[in-house]
């Protein structure tokens, strides 16, 4: 325990300085030394539940897809901080579903297809923190093969977030219990993850396309700015921001974490451009709308948009959590100029 409790101490040191979370620094850790009497190792594991229970899983999400500070030994050794946590709670059990998921997709093939990624896949994955795994699923685990079918049906990221089908994940994890830590399900979960990941690229990838050829359409109408209150921008928003912004998700997306807030910005964005497209063809041939913001978004793009592609001169309406499932890298045959992905098993 004193061992692990030493590896794990600076990747915690740095989640609370990243996340400004309170906590004394524990001076028995602090000292690294190789070994310690038992005191110590208890207020290690006092220190170490305590930071458990200020860390979210998004928080955790987030640190683990935007920081190089943790590799794969890394996330076995925090995997199996977690699955010897007693008692067991749902945040344990949710970042051990997002864990798993983030080991096997570091570990996976870039050419790794859907069909091929069966329980058998996933546990040969997963054998470096669980071991041989007996693949004989029981039928309760068949529920998440129905979600999947739901969410593949899912013709826009809109569908997918809206339509019920995240909830029924959600569903199913909880209804796991205990049950959810077999080692059998634990393959399953995470094969649904990583599968769930892969739908969540594939309809944010369409969304941002479907946008960008919604504005060039508008443009060749003549259109200089739609209406986007709907999406937390203004009511005047140049097509040419809207462009660069586009563009900046369209990095995000592939390589790095995003927030709740982007996603659904992204889906009532395509809401505002299909509305503008559709009043555009009503009207035939309206006279083009005066860009009063023109300048600012040509001119200051760059001070317009922050790391989410978020503009800074509004405020969001409402607080939204992260997502159940989050994004860390884009597997390249989604976007022909991606660039595969480092660390990735060919």
């Amino acid at each position: 325990m004193w061992s692990g409790a030493l590896r794990l101490y600076p990747i915690y040191a740095e989640l609370a300085r990243e996340f400004v979370i309170e906590v004394p620094a524990c001076p028995e850790l602090e000292s690294g030394v190789e070994s310690a009497a038992s005191e110590s190792v208890e207020q290690a594991r006092q220190w170490l539940n305590a930071m458990d229970d200020k860390i979210q899983v998004h928080q955790l999400r987030q640190f683990l897809q935007t920081s190089s500070m943790v590799d794969s030994d890394g996330l076995i050794l925090l995997l199996r901080h977690f699955l010897n946590k007693t008692p067991r709670n749902e945040s344990a059990r949710d970042k051990i579903d997002f864990l798993l998921v983030q080991y096997f997709s570091q570990g996976a093939p870039t050419d790794l297809n859907d069909k091929d990624a069966d329980l058998a896949k996933v546990a040969q994955g997963l054998e470096p923190v669980l071991g041989k795994v007996d693949l004989k699923a029981p039928v309760w685990l068949n529920a998440l093969d129905r979600v999947l079918d739901s969410a593949r049906r899912c013709r826009s990221l809109d569908e997918l977030l809206h339509g019920g089908v995240l909830e029924q994940g959600r569903k199913a994890k909880a209804q796991a219990g205990d049950l959810f830590y077999l080692p059998i399900a634990l393959v399953a979960f995470t094969r649904f993850g990583y599968l769930m990941r892969r739908v969540f690229f594939r309809l944010m990838l369409a969304d941002l396309n479907n946008i960008l050829d919604g504005l060039g359409a508008l443009e060749e109408q003549g259109v200089e700015t739609i209406d986007c209150r709907r999406a937390q921008f203004s009511a005047q928003e140049p097509i040419l921001r809207l462009r660069m912004i586009c563009q900046s998700w369209k990095v995000m997306f592939q390589a790095e974490y995003s927030s709740g807030q982007p996603l659904r910005m992204l889906v009532d964005l395509r809401a505002s451009v299909d509305a503008a497209l559709g009043k555009g063809a009503a009207e035939g041939e309206a006279a083009p709308q005066k860009a009063s913001a023109a300048a600012a978004g040509a001119g200051g793009a760059g001070e317009l948009i922050n790391a989410t592609g978020q503009s800074q001169t509004k405020s969001p309406k409402t607080n939204v959590d992260a997502p159940e499932f989050e994004i860390s890298a884009a597997p390249p045959e989604w976007d022909a100029d991606a660039e595969s992905q480092p660390g990735k098993k060919k």
